[in-house]
């Protein structure tokens, strides 16, 4: 599993394209948990099994589902915050704190 994104195929459409990957070391299982968490959201929520009328239509609906899974959706992990709060809530806290 995941051996498609070391393949040298893939690392030359990254170079391509002026992409760097970035992966951990071998049996690092959290290395991609919250893409991991994030996408199989996506497919629940925005996609449920279907598709989209064509690219245009793609790209909105992505952008989004984007939009309000960082603005409004709350995370249980975040204690029930979105994600755009909690980074603001963090970085308000952390100016409070000496360093």
């Amino acid at each position: 599993m995941g051996s498609q994104y070391t393949a040298t195929r893939f690392k030359q459409q990254l170079t391509r394209h002026g992409a760097v990957a970035s992966m951990s070391q071998r049996g690092n299982c959290y290395d991609n948990a919250h893409a991991e968490f994030f996408w199989s959201r996506f497919k629940a929520e925005l996609l449920d099994g279907g598709s989209f009328p064509g690219l245009a239509e793609a790209r909105l609906e992505i952008s989004h589902h984007i939009a309000y899974y960082n603005a409004e959706r709350r995370h249980s992990s975040l204690g029930y915050h979105s994600p755009n709060h909690f980074e603001n809530q963090l970085q308000t806290t952390s100016q409070l704190c000496p360093a």
